[in-house]
């Protein structure tokens, strides 16, 4: 079975966005610096060519991972979402068990994470142990200085 990749629609059009623009201008510049490349003689010891092929690699494998993510897409619509438990999409506040501390995190697809935004993935350890979870449960999380848990305090979908 598939595992799907759940987007918001912005996200989605994040990403479609970049995988257009690297189809088309990616690939020409790509193919711009191989035939530059390739004009300055012997390939057995041009740098520039092995670097360009190496680019061209590179932009094939995150072409290739944009749209293997597109095959098990599935745009959510926080509206359909039930807001009494954590699920992709929901806004959460958690409370440090230790230390009190409140923080507010969405939970996000992993291509949508950026902890900058407070925007967190439901593949990370945080996302996992909260996914399911209401409020006034404790989420566990396993982190390399032991377990540390958190007190569900709000889960919203906005």
């Amino acid at each position: 079975m598939a595992e799907y990749t759940y987007l918001t629609q912005e996200g989605y059009n994040r990403l479609k966005a970049e995988l257009e623009e690297l189809k088309s201008v990616g690939r020409q510049d790509v193919a711009k610096a191989i035939a530059e490349a390739r004009e300055k003689g012997d390939l057995s010891e041009n740098a520039e060519y092995d670097a360009a092929k190496d680019a061209q690699g590179l932009l094939e494998m995150r072409i290739n991972e944009l749209e293997k993510t597109f095959a098990n897409a599935r745009v959510l619509d926080a509206s359909q979402l039930d807001a009494s438990r954590v699920t992709v999409l929901s806004q959460v506040t958690i409370k440090n068990k230790a230390n009190k501390a409140e923080v507010t995190y969405k939970l996000v697809a992993h291509t949508e994470a950026d902890l900058k935004a407070k925007k967190i993935s439901v593949k990370s350890p945080l996302g996992e142990s909260l996914l399911g979870k209401e409020v006034g449960d404790v989420a566990i999380v396993d982190t390399p200085r032991g377990q540390m848990e958190f007190e569900i305090m709000k889960i919203s979908l906005e």
